[in-house]
């Protein structure tokens, strides 16, 4: 009988809607399974097959562990606040309210043809004020334990959003929402204290199961390193003494200092710019401040200016010369660095461009000097170099011993002192936009900042008809004058509220710890809850998330750790990013990420529509290893229909399968046995593809040996095919067994039947598989070679093997010469 793929999902989707199953049962209830997408914030566009494959995937191992009798808790919420929800609206001339709630009825459309066992309960949504109450209490957390300033500073300015970007947010100089380049512009900030936990975010990495890319990611974002920080002495126009802090990692090349460069934003630069030369400096930080500090600072183009001022180095005692240039920022390190030519490239181009001394410090080979002893043919951090022209270290190997004997005496003279530095930077925390949750706390002439009290929160946010960007710095909420003017808790005199809001990051930071329990009104999550809930037991999403939402949420578990609301201090304890699905485009002639504008996307609903939704989901399961990225084949939906097709002919006709008093065959049973454990081990090791193609391998096998199975055969078989193919196995499981998968449970292959007597394999030369053989488990080299080389004849003749490679039951390989 053809498989009616539409009538049968349609059956089955209204059926789960009314009654669904996987639901998650009461806390306590038995061992747990936390299962976690990272939720979408929904666009105007919908899902499209790339989200597809993310949720697919999460779906198997929910349904896996469901079936094995956990408590399963898989749900689902929207990620509705900030940048791109508003530029959507903005982009339709409607209010970000209505679109967003637009957006979401299509998304909980499109991934209900999923057939994902969401728990919707468990719903929840970030513009909800019962939410984001919770989120500002957070924040308030934060302000009381002094982890929130606020601080006028230059920040990134996106010139088409209107608003100010973490660095994060800032790729190649252009905002990472919508491509615009981004500008300095000096506004009033609430930034939060992420770098006082640096060290514990890097500590963590090394309890996590995380893929290591994501790892060495958040590591190199970090950036810890160990070194000194060195004081320069200056004066300033009054002829005051000035100290200079600069930190570096390589001590050893003080006496080849020959320069100075400060940031042109750096605090210090009015202080010593002599009189002479403050119109040429100001010239060059109005220009400076027209780029992105990133931009500037990867420039391939040195640009500098002298400040007509001098420093002494500590080393030398001479007097070197101070610059400011483009590639040095203010808020990294201390914002000063010294100038070594003669072992950093930047530094060389700068000095050469400037025309400043650049004297051999290090003698390493390949380094080449001119007559003066300036260096013409550098060797840049030369690992094997000893240092020369450095007084009383001269000899010693410059990265060893150089290091350190030269950092003990800058230290014992007084002028540095040890330190650990890291790249990390303070988040600047707040936004100049309307759609984006209040940031809770009041201005008062006499009391200060003060935060809205407990009891007072949510501060909501107003309704209004104009909502788009000022592009002033202020957010349009200071034009409410109603909303804005109160009284504050303190004094009860005038105050006034704070009109920045927070990012789109504020809501992600924490929904998690929310889903358990999603409806309780008393506080934003019950102890109980997460300590049995939490942490996630796997979590699943793209990789593009690895240093913005991955980091700040385990900033965020880290502070209510350690002010003791969690019993935990890391959120997610097992990490899968999914690939991403690429698509050839015909505007660009390119296989790349699906987007609007290449003209490659992908649409599932039409893909559901043509195929159905198992189709669609054993596609994406089967079309490669879930971590890496794939291309995507409009004819292989094709052949996954046909296979399709075939299995449920094949179990919907009585003859192959056997009635209730006949016994299965044993080698029909011991190769269903053998798949079940491939089946198991391939899903265990994050396989879902090579899984499928287990199940291609069994039921082609059952076909073409007219295989009988036994309604218990069947019935595992359906249990575990449901995690690929949910539609098609509760239709076959009700049709057969009047069964529905909540009376099922997960099978475990019997040992005894999955042992084979028999392996493959495989017959390599010079490391390349040439051919196969079928040999008794565990036979020894001296019986395999000879069969072996009868095998690979073709490629052994004529030939001398010199070597011989054998690793029992699996390979073996002929060296030849």
């Amino acid at each position: 009988m053809s498989y009616d793929v539409q009538a049968i999902e349609k059956k089955w989707k209204e059926q789960w809607a009314k009654d669904p199953i996987g639901q998650t049962r009461p806390t306590n209830d038995g061992k747990k399974y936390y299962c976690l997408d990272m939720f979408p914030y929904p666009s105007g566009s919908g899902l499209h097959v790339g989200h597809w494959r993310g949720y697919v995937l999460s779906d198997v191992y929910t349904r896996m562990k469901w079936l094995e009798g956990y408590n399963v808790l898989h749900p689902m919420g929207w990620d509705a606040f900030g940048l791109p929800a508003e530029n959507d609206a903005i982009q339709k001339g409607i209010h970000p309210k209505i679109s967003t709630e637009r957006n979401i009825a299509r998304f909980k459309t499109q991934l209900q043809d999923i057939g994902a066992m969401y728990d919707w309960s468990k719903e929840l949504n970030t513009t909800d004020p019962e939410y984001y109450k919770w989120t500002q209490w957070i924040f308030l957390v934060m302000f009381n334990r002094g982890l929130a300033y606020q601080q006028e500073m230059p920040i990134n300015w996106c010139t088409s959003c209107l608003t100010g970007l973490a660095n994060e947010e800032v790729v190649d100089g252009k905002c990472e929402r919508c491509g615009s380049v981004v500008e300095q512009k000096n506004i009033r900030q609430w930034v939060l204290k992420i770098t006082e936990y640096a060290q514990k975010l890097l500590d963590g990495l090394n309890k996590l199961d995380w893929p290591e890319k994501v790892k060495l990611m958040q590591r190199n974002w970090i950036g810890r390193s160990e070194g000194v920080r060195i004081l320069f002495k200056t004066k300033d126009t009054e002829g005051a003494e000035l100290d200079l802090p600069i930190y570096t990692t390589r001590p050893d090349t003080i006496f080849g200092v020959t320069f100075m460069v400060m940031a042109p934003e750096h605090h210090l630069v009015d202080e010593i710019v002599a009189t002479d030369k403050k119109e040429e400096v100001n010239q060059f930080r109005a220009l400076m401040n027209t780029m992105a500090p990133q931009e500037r600072a990867m420039s391939k183009e040195k640009l500098g200016v002298f400040t007509g001022a001098y420093a002494m180095n500590p080393a030398t005692k001479e007097q070197i010369p101070i610059y400011l240039a483009n590639f040095v920022l203010a808020d990294y390190g201390t914002g000063i660095v010294m100038g070594v030519p003669c072992d950093d490239e930047r530094d060389y181009d700068f000095a050469k461009k400037y025309h400043l001394p650049i004297p051999q410090v290090i003698d390493a080979p390949g380094i080449k000097t001119d007559a003066h002893g300036n260096v013409t043919h550098p060797v840049f951090h030369a690992d094997e170099g000893v240092l020369v022209n450095s007084g009383p270290f001269d000899g010693l190997r410059a990265n060893t011993e150089g290091i350190k004997q030269i950092s003990d005496y800058l230290v014992e003279q007084g002028f540095a002192s040890r330190m650990v530095n890291y790249k990390l930077r303070d988040w600047i925390f707040s936004r100049q936009r309307y759609w984006g949750e209040p940031i809770p706390l009041i201005h008062c002439p006499k009391d200060g900042v003060v935060p809205v009290p407990e009891d007072q929160l949510p501060v909501m946010l107003p309704d209004v008809k104009k909502y788009e960007p000022t592009g002033t710095g202020e957010s349009p909420l200071a034009a409410i004058s109603d909303w804005v003017n109160v009284k504050c808790p303190i004094c009860g005199g005038p105050a006034k509220r704070e009109t920045n809001t927070m990012p789109q990051w504020a809501g992600s930071c924490w929904y998690f710890l929310r889903y358990p329990n999603p409806n309780l009104d008393s506080k934003p999550f019950d102890p109980e809850d997460v300590r049995y809930w939490l942490p996630v037991d796997l979590y699943v999403g793209g990789i593009e998330h690895a240093i913005l939402h991955l980091l700040y949420s385990r900033f965020y578990v880290k502070v209510l750790h350690d002010a003791g609301y969690l019993p935990f201090d890391e959120p997610f304890t097992h990490l899968f990013n999914q690939g991403m699905v690429l698509k050839y485009s015909e505007k660009s002639g390119l296989v790349e990420k699906m987007s609007k504008s290449k003209g490659n996307v992908v649409n599932p609903d039409e893909i559901v529509k043509k195929y159905g939704s198992d189709v669609l989901r054993m596609y994406i399961l089967f079309v490669g290893p879930p971590e890496l990225d794939c291309v995507w084949q409009d004819t292989g939906l094709e052949g996954i229909k046909r296979f399709a097709n075939r299995l449920y002919t094949y179990l919907d006709t009585p003859e192959n399968l056997l009635d209730k008093d006949q016994k299965e065959d044993e080698e029909v049973a011991k190769r269903f046995h053998r798949f079940l454990k491939q089946f198991q081990n391939r899903l265990d090791h994050f396989k879902p593809n090579t899984a499928i193609s287990a199940m291609m391998e069994w039921i082609n096998d059952v076909m073409s040996q007219k295989m009988q199975l036994s309604a218990d055969t069947v019935e595992k078989f359906l249990v575990v095919f449901s995690t690929m193919s949910p539609f098609m196995a509760a239709e076959l499981l009700d049709k057969l067994f009047c069964k529905s998968l909540d009376d099922c449970v997960w099978p475990v292959h019997d040992p005894v039947l999955a042992h084979e007597d028999t392996v493959t394999m495989v017959i390599q030369v010079n490391g390349k598989m040439r051919a196969d053989i079928t040999v008794d488990r565990g036979v020894d080299q001296k019986t395999v070679e000879p069969l072996a080389r009868d095998a690979a004849l073709k490629w052994l003749e004529g030939k001398e093997a010199i070597k011989v490679i054998f690793v029992p039951d699996r390979l073996i390989n002929f060296v030849v010469r």
